[in-house]
């Protein structure tokens, strides 16, 4: 069972930066890719970014297209997710996913972690 741990959540200004770590516990097959979804109150879980193993494929949700960049760490079972230009809109519980495929994790995941919150004010 892998294990995903989140961080670098919390609170800013409109217009600033935070950035998120996810650490796995282990590799497997069935975890190569890892992502972030996040979910907002009342709202749907929302796909945010994806990278696979190697890094060499990456995608990300619309609403975050050219202002949050996803990446791999010195380690293979570390992700970064550096989120700038945050809008009040992005305020969300952000989780860590991983799963076999990169389809896997922009669709569902097969692994999640806790989640972290972000919170931007306004």
């Amino acid at each position: 069972q892998v294990q995903l741990v989140e961080s670098g959540g919390g609170l800013v200004q409109a217009g600033g930066s935070l950035r998120l770590s996810c650490a796995a516990s282990q590799r497997t097959f069935s975890s190569d890719a890892m992502g972030w979804f996040r979910q907002a109150p009342g709202k749907e879980r929302e796909f945010v970014a994806a990278i696979s193993w190697s890094g060499a494929g990456i995608k990300y949700g619309d609403s975050v297209k050219g202002r949050f960049t996803i990446s791999r760490g010195n380690a293979k079972n570390t992700m970064f997710l550096q989120m700038n230009s945050l809008k009040p809109e992005d305020t969300a519980v952000y989780y860590c996913v991983s799963g076999r495929s990169m389809l896997v994790v922009t669709t569902r995941g097969e692994y999640w972690g806790q989640g972290t919150q972000v919170t931007v004010s306004s």
